[in-house]
């Protein structure tokens, strides 16, 4: 069976920057397994996963757009330490769940801290990253009516 828009797909894969660094993998683990055509993994590999078959290995390269995007400028400000709610020890690194603009939850990162100023960053780790992905597709099925109805696998 070929991947199709409601199939249940299992891959192997491994995620590498441009210039070679392993970001993540599945090689040591067990499949990463989703729905494909519901936006459960990224956009670009999405599109790349159509029609391959179980014992497939290819190599994709997504770009930033069709990834988890540039990165945005809005995204990063500077603060008051106060901010921070009574957190003593604040640290280059920290991670904080947060509130968009538009009222969703994001997760920001310290970036830089000069005295009581704060800088954070609510861009995804991989923001303006271009992926290169080496993927082995393992299994693939019909998803359920009980999957498709909620967007995920059982």
């Amino acid at each position: 069976m070929k991947i199709a828009n409601h199939t249940v797909v299992e891959i192997h894969y491994t995620l590498k920057d441009a210039d070679g660094t392993v970001i993540d993998s599945s090689a040591n683990g067990e499949p990463l397994k989703y729905l494909q055509g519901v936006g459960n993994i990224i956009p670009g590999l999405e599109r790349e996963m159509l029609e391959k078959a179980p014992g497939d290995k290819f190599t994709a390269v997504i770009a930033p757009e069709d990834g988890y995007g540039q990165q945005n400028p809005e995204l990063i400000q500077t603060m008051p330490r106060s901010a921070f709610g009574g957190v003593e020890d604040l640290e280059v690194g920290m991670a904080f769940r947060a509130e968009s603009t538009d009222g969703h939850p994001i997760e920001v990162e310290i970036i830089d801290i000069d005295g009581d100023e704060v800088t954070i960053n609510g861009n995804h780790p991989l923001a303006g990253v271009e992926l290169h992905f080496d993927i082995e597709v393992v299994s693939v099925r019909e998803a359920s009516a009980e999957e498709i109805d909620h967007g995920h696998v059982h």
